[in-house]
């Protein structure tokens, strides 16, 4: 397996772009979600997209596909909201290392076939370990700010059921993303520590906040700065900011984390803000030209696309980036 490390300072890598918005072009009803194994499931499935590793395998493979021809070199597993957290909306807790470990093999397979092709510019699986639905941090309940919907110990349980299942399934990185309470991502990355020192390995970690609006902060109130000394003990490969903010938007935070930390940096941002029904209209063009400010400023080492992103994006990014060196970094942590 080609070294991820080694690759990161040769020149920028490419992330893939939104699988959500890709899985819209499909326009699957509730019983393209169910198949045939789960026509009788007692509730509601449909907006259940980690499911669809299951029941539409074919369909989470072919935008694999579609991004790693667009010219990303690592996929996000189809598999945000794969804990038992998340999947209690749909009562489908027991399903969960399934969903994972299918998701992870998916992407992998199509990783191997684009690595055979093209040895060169081998292709990596980051699996994608989203931020649950509940918080740690803060209350849910405005009238109770002392109540907690989730301790610190359950998300660690449920996380380390997902990486374990991630890590069977065949993926090389671990992405714990969208991070809006940086408790929650403590959870994930002590439940990271644990499976590592128990399976005697090593594993790359991507760890990528959100910030939540304007001010600056994530959702649970910290700046940039304070949120990279939050996760700074952790032995990482990068860390970054994805989602909530278009490109030109996230700069300045991208500039805080470049000038602050020795590992690489990371962004993966929206196409854009969305607009009054939910959409991003941001061209391939228009995110290319804001993301040329991140390689001009040397800022990142590692971009793709969030929520509104198509292979489209990436294929622009990716061709923006071959034209800049990497951003320097000085930290090395373990090999792929």
């Amino acid at each position: 397996m080609s070294n991820i490390q080694e690759i990161l300072k040769e020149r920028i890598l490419v992330l893939d772009g939104a699988m959500g918005t890709m899985l819209q072009r499909y326009k699957f009803q509730e019983t393209d979600f169910r198949g045939e194994r789960f026509k009788d499931w007692a509730h509601p499935l449909q907006g259940n997209n980690d499911l669809l590793s299951l029941t539409q395998p074919e369909a989470i493979a072919e935008v694999h596909r579609k991004y790693f021809a667009a010219g990303a070199d690592i996929v996000e597993t189809n598999t945000f909201s794969g804990t038992t957290i998340a999947m209690a909306d749909y009562h489908m807790e027991e399903l969960v290392y399934e969903l994972n470990y299918e998701s992870a093999s998916i992407a992998k397979r199509v990783a191997n076939e684009f690595t055979a092709k093209e040895p060169h510019k081998p292709r990596f699986v980051a699996g994608s370990i989203g931020p649950t639905n509940k918080t740690a941090s803060m209350s849910p309940d405005v009238n109770d700010p002392g109540f907690r919907a989730i301790s610190f110990e359950e998300l660690r349980i449920a996380y380390k059921q997902q990486i374990e299942a991630l890590l069977d399934g065949g993926a090389d990185i671990l992405l714990v993303e969208t991070i809006f309470d940086t408790l929650n991502a403590k959870a994930a990355l002590f439940a990271i520590e644990e499976v590592k020192e128990e399976r005697t390995i090593e594993v790359p970690v991507m760890v990528s906040g959100t910030i939540t609006d304007a001010s600056g902060r994530t959702l649970s109130g910290q700046t940039a700065e304070a949120f990279l000394i939050s996760i700074s003990h952790i032995q990482i490969l990068s860390v970054g900011f994805n989602c909530a903010l278009g490109a030109n938007q996230l700069v300045p935070h991208l500039e805080v984390l470049s000038s602050r930390t020795d590992y690489a940096v990371s962004a993966h941002p929206n196409a854009g803000l969305p607009n009054a029904f939910g959409e991003y209209d941001e061209s391939p063009e228009q995110m290319a030209e804001q993301i040329k400010e991140y390689v001009e400023k040397g800022l990142v080492n590692i971009v793709g696309g969030c929520c509104g992103t198509t292979p489209e994006h990436i294929t622009a990014i990716a061709k923006l980036v071959q034209q800049y060196a990497p951003r320097k970094v000085e930290k090395i942590s373990m090999s792929v």
